[in-house]
């Protein structure tokens, strides 16, 4: 144990060099105490942002992926748990036995069948009228139950009769000439394409499992000729493309979104990151369109060069590629549901109070949105400003309260900064009773390509992948417009051929008439 020195024996040059020495030791041990308490501040946000992201990492596996799935996703999860149990309740039967009573369960009940299917009534009856005591057996009612058949397609064909007439005075022979057809000379008819169409872009199934249906049904056709139609049909298709994507860009208001697809490169055995980028008019424009454009890259140019001299409003989320667009004269419009994602991830990985209470304040939001759904855009905006202005600028207010109060980089700092920085984009749907508070109907829009790019790509080529947008674009504008895509697709291949490219804004799914 060291002994401290006395003092009153050390002289004043002494004095003033030990005053030195513990200063010195004193203000090494203050940057060391602030040197840990700094470290432990990192080691702390450190934490916290691992335990987020763990918490989402189990949240995707394990939990309900709501804020990750489409519907359509959700539901194929589902089917698979719902046959599972079905099967495990199936063997926990077959293992009881038969001493053990069998539990009480509810019946379920089960909706009719509809009563326009046509019915074949199959009868079963005793072998015999008679009792095995002899005795004469009297009917005295009946038990009805109804299952459910399927034939696959039927298929039929068009016997084209072409009279041959000839004058017996000059003998000039006459003969009707064959309709014009999608595909000349070709066999199959508008109804047969676009079933195949639909069938692949639409219910997302490939055409080597057309060709196993087709053959399944008596009529053998080869993929290569699928693919032959296909390829014709897109080509046909595309001045009607064109038109849609014209029409498209006379409007005020657009969303866009993009999404990741795999393209085989070609003369390689590997696949590069394509993308589908996705263009269509809000829920309250007349135009009711989405156009596909797919694409090398994910570069902003190739949104330039769709848009070209559009420079209307443009509801997007925050990707940079969109920046320099916004530069050129086009006003961002922020989406307040990817504002809200952010503090739904945060409230899920930590019951953050902070998160909790910023969900709620955008819950108020959106309650006004429901309210205006069916107003006009006068009516809507005056609701907002009486409605939703108040409850926004509240909301501001609180996120740069609780901002100051969180340190830099912890995910609570991350979630608010997404929105503070991006506050104006958020909130201009305020000033426009047009103008939508999400880009929530183009990822609707968009979410079809998560369930079928496998059926298409490996996209191939550039060409294939246009393709797939482009008929895509048509089959989703014609659901846009209430219209059933076969019928729609079917009477625009009829009516294709002879239609004159004057009147192609006719055949658009916005002018489509059913009876045409």
């Amino acid at each position: 144990m060291n002994t401290p020195p006395d003092l009153s024996q050390l002289s004043p040059d002494q004095l003033r060099h030990l005053a030195a020495t513990l200063m010195s030791q004193v203000e090494q041990q203050e940057q060391a105490l602030e040197q840990s308490q700094k470290a432990l501040r990192h080691s702390e946000q450190r934490n916290q942002q691992l335990t987020y992201e763990l918490a989402l990492l189990k949240r995707h596996k394990f939990g309900q992926r709501s804020e990750q799935l489409d519907a359509l996703q959700i539901s194929l999860l589902e089917e698979v748990v719902d046959a599972d149990i079905a099967a495990i309740e199936a063997e926990l039967e077959a293992l009881v036995t038969p001493a053990t009573p069998p539990a009480t369960r509810k019946k379920p009940k089960r909706a009719p069948l509809p009563p326009e299917l046509p019915r074949t009534e199959i009868r079963h009856e005793p072998e015999s009228e008679h009792c095995p005591c002899g005795c004469q057996l009297r009917r005295i009612g009946e038990e009805v139950s109804e299952k459910l058949d399927y034939t696959p397609g039927v298929f039929s064909v068009e016997r084209h009769v072409r009279g041959k007439w000839v004058c017996a005075q000059c003998e000039t022979l006459i003969q009707a000439p064959m309709p014009a057809q999608i595909i000349d000379k070709g066999i199959a008819t508008a109804g047969l394409l676009a079933q195949v169409l639909i069938a692949k872009y639409g219910d997302h199934l490939p055409l080597y499992r057309q060709e196993q249906i087709f053959a399944r049904a008596g009529v053998p056709i080869p993929r290569s000729t699928l693919a032959e139609w296909v390829g014709i049909c897109g080509v046909r298709l595309q001045p009607l493309i064109d038109a849609l994507r014209d029409m498209l860009l006379t409007e005020p208001v657009l969303h866009a979104d993009e999404t990741p697809v795999p393209m085989l490169a070609p003369g390689k055995k590997k696949t590069h990151r394509a993308y589908l980028w996705a263009y269509a008019t809000t829920p309250y424009a007349d135009l009711k369109a989405v156009i596909y454009d797919f694409t090398d890259g994910r570069g902003g140019q190739h949104a330039r060069d769709f848009l070209g001299d559009w420079r209307g409003k443009l509801i997007c989320d925050d990707y940079s590629g969109y920046k320099q667009s916004f530069a050129n004269g086009v006003t961002e419009i922020g989406c307040m549901a990817h504002a809200r994602r952010k503090f739904v991830d945060l409230h899920v990985a930590g019951k953050s109070q902070i998160a909790e209470q910023a969900i709620e304040h955008i819950g108020q939001l959106y309650q006004v949105e429901r309210e205006a759904k069916a107003l006009t855009a006068e009516e809507r905006q005056r609701l907002r400003d009486t409605r939703a202005r108040p409850i926004a600028d509240t909301l501001h207010r609180w996120m740069l309260a609780h901002r100051e109060k969180v340190p830099n980089g912890s995910a609570t700092a991350k979630a608010l900064d997404y929105s503070l920085k991006r506050w104006a984009a958020l909130t201009r749907y305020l000033d426009d009773g047009g103008l939508p508070i999400d880009n929530n109907r183009v990822e609707n829009l968009i979410r079809p390509w998560a369930l079928g790019r496998t059926n298409w790509l490996f996209a191939g080529s550039l060409r294939s992948g246009q393709r797939a947008a482009n008929i895509m674009s048509l089959i989703q504008s014609a659901k846009l417009n209430g219209h059933e895509p076969y019928a729609y697709l079917k009477n625009v291949l009829e009516r294709l051929p002879t239609h004159k490219a004057s009147q192609i804004h006719e055949l658009l799914p916005h002018n489509w008439q059913h009876n045409a």
